[in-house]
């Protein structure tokens, strides 16, 4: 993968695609082997991010939100105060970009809102409670939902779904540009979202999604869409499975979890991917959702079938899978791979990158 990497882009920086990516990658090989090397190249990532923000995007896989959090945790980790303090000044000074009600600013993970809520809560997660006031965080979660409710509004749609959120004016549903992804993300403990607004908008806005699946047990890309195609991260089951274990955690009611087996189904019949080994559209990706499920159920059939996942991808390469324009990268790519084949050793730990934020807890009802 380093030898890859020598012709990838100098200019991309991103947590998807870029440099962020691969500092993660490296984060996450130290967290599970404590080995202090791993750390160190993390940093010689951040720091080549760091010198090359664009101001152009403010989330945490495709903005400069991701380079900034990233740099903050490994500067903590490596007790450099001052450097991290740094990262998260520049990183909140983004936030009035989020909050403002410009509409040409969408919700969604990948380019959005929501994207930019996640940096704060993994600043949270990994340096500690208080690391971002729970004021700002509120501002954020505050014009995530007043959008969905205005859209909702606008669509007439809210009694069925209060929180309503579109793309491109498509209502996509998946994790990365769609409401599963945005709800996800609202349901988050770290979030503080007050439980009214969970149960009244949040809840009846998931069930609304659940009941728009295909009789295949899979869930389309957008509202619009009619076409069971897809089986991906960012479009499909592999995306909706992480909401509804969610909302079972959240709701503590069975239809989020039988929901939630059935979409694990899916992606075991219909998940080894041609068009790649990485986590947004690759098989990498698709192996995480039962990683999670293992932790949330503990039920080892579902951890056999994230090995078997991991078996494919250890094969990278032998199964004329199409080359992604960033071969080497998190989201497309080898380093994907390596992200969820790290987490298959230490499956107790493990940790979809920008999306769980923590590893998940167990079901100890179960």
């Amino acid at each position: 993968m380093e030898e890859g990497l020598k012709t990838a882009d100098p200019h991309d920086c991103s947590a998807y695609t870029g440099w962020t990516g691969i500092a993660l990658l490296y984060l996450q090989l130290y967290r599970v082997t404590c080995d202090q090397t791993y750390l160190l190249r993390s940093l010689d990532y951040v720091k080549r991010t760091l010198r090359n923000l664009n101001g152009r995007r403010v989330t945490f896989l495709c903005g400069d939100a991701g380079p900034l959090a990233v740099g903050a945790v490994v500067y903590h980790k490596l007790k450099s105060d001052c450097e991290s303090q740094e990262c998260i000044t520049k990183l909140l000074q983004l936030q009035g970009t989020v909050v403002c009600r410009d509409p040409d600013l969408p919700d969604e993970l990948l380019y959005g809102r929501a994207g930019y809520l996640y940096a704060l809560l993994y600043l949270n997660t990994e340096i500690g409670p208080g690391t971002v006031c729970e004021s700002a965080i509120k501002e954020v979660v505050s014009a995530i939902i007043d959008s969905g409710k205005t859209l909702s509004r606008e669509e007439r749609k809210a009694e069925r779904c209060p929180l309503l959120y579109q793309w491109h004016r498509k209502q996509y549903v998946g994790a990365a540009h769609g409401m599963t992804g945005i709800y996800y993300m609202l349901m988050q403990p770290a979030a503080k979202v007050d439980q009214e607004t969970l149960t009244e908008m949040v809840k009846p806005s998931i069930d609304y999604v659940r009941h728009k699946r295909f009789r295949s047990g899979n869930y389309p890309s957008s509202l619009s869409n009619e076409t069971d195609r897809l089986v991906h991260w960012c479009h499909g089951a592999p995306g909706v499975i992480h909401m509804l274990m969610q909302a079972y955690k959240v709701f503590k009611e069975e239809k989020y979890l039988k929901d939630a087996m059935e979409c694990s189904d899916v992606i075991w019949q219909r998940g080894l991917l041609r068009k790649g080994y990485g986590i947004c559209h690759g098989t990498a990706g698709n192996g995480y959702s039962f990683l999670s499920l293992y932790h949330l159920t503990q039920d080892k059939k579902y951890l056999y079938r994230a090995c078997k996942f991991a078996e494919w991808c250890l094969d990278y390469g032998a199964h004329g899978c199409r080359i992604p324009d960033r071969p080497y990268s998190l989201f497309e790519g080898m380093a994907g791979a390596i992200h969820f084949l790290s987490d298959i050793l230490a499956p107790e730990a493990s940790r979809f990158p920008a999306f769980e934020l923590a590893p998940s807890q167990r079901n100890t009802k179960m």
